[in-house]
């Protein structure tokens, strides 16, 4: 890879390397050989978890745990990452052996995801975590812009686009009691969702009970972004 390719990475993300050899390393995917991105990654993607709490916390002051909870998950999923890594063309920086360089696996979200998680990474190794936090800050400015905590509040859309993301199975939902006369009931239902994962929520409607029971699905979906149990669930609907 050419110095200017080095250069184009480092204006677009709004750092320059004192060690470039993180960042060739951090741009190498594993099919390329040794030392490829994976451990980066591995470190990126706790360090974005972290960043982007940080980021939040300061933004949406009077948010409870539950929603930022939420607008973490929304912005370190996937999809998010795959866009930002789009933005700016990281795919034409990372390094491939010949034959996967040829299939178009640059394209794929999942590899572009995890490259720029292996990025974040690098310059979290290169410089600590006043430089990193302004990396992160800096890519995901305009989804950090266009959060809406309101939107985000509904666990069970975010749920269900984590799954497909994925391409996992939606989520099944079961009412699995409820308490109390009938103005003043309490339901408690229960979310499956793959690989066992289930949780049951509780709430004063059907509908809040679903969003309580999809939220703790999630965290146990996504424990390494989640550095808390949240104690509260959603407010009731």
């Amino acid at each position: 890879m050419k110095d200017r390719e080095f250069e184009r990475v480092e204006r677009q993300i709004g750092y320059s390397f004192r060690d470039r050899t993180l960042l060739v390393q951090a741009l190498t995917h594993r099919s390329a050989g040794s030392p490829h991105n994976e451990r980066f990654e591995f470190l990126g993607d706790s360090v974005l978890g972290f960043v982007v709490s940080a980021l939040l916390f300061r933004a949406y002051p009077t948010a409870p745990e539950a929603e930022l909870t939420l607008m973490r998950a929304q912005l370190v999923k996937r999809d998010s990452l795959a866009r930002v890594a789009q933005r700016i063309a990281l795919g034409d920086a990372l390094r491939f052996s010949t034959a996967v360089a040829q299939s178009g696996v640059h394209r794929r979200s999942s590899v572009l995801a995890d490259g720029l998680e292996a990025v974040i990474g690098a310059v979290y190794l290169d410089a600590g975590p006043a430089a990193v936090e302004a990396v992160v800050e800096r890519l995901l400015h305009e989804e950090l812009g266009s959060l809406d905590a309101q939107s985000l509040k509904d666990a069970k859309t975010t749920l269900q686009e984590y799954l497909q993301a994925d391409a996992q199975p939606l989520p099944i939902y079961t009412i699995v009691a409820t308490h109390g006369q009938e103005h003043a009931r309490t339901y408690e239902v229960r979310c499956s969702a793959v690989d066992g994962i289930a949780a049951v929520g509780q709430g004063r409607s059907r509908r809040s009970a679903e969003q309580d029971a999809a939220l703790k699905v999630l965290l146990q979906l996504q424990p390494e972004r989640m550095p808390q149990p949240v104690q509260e669930s959603i407010s009731d609907a």
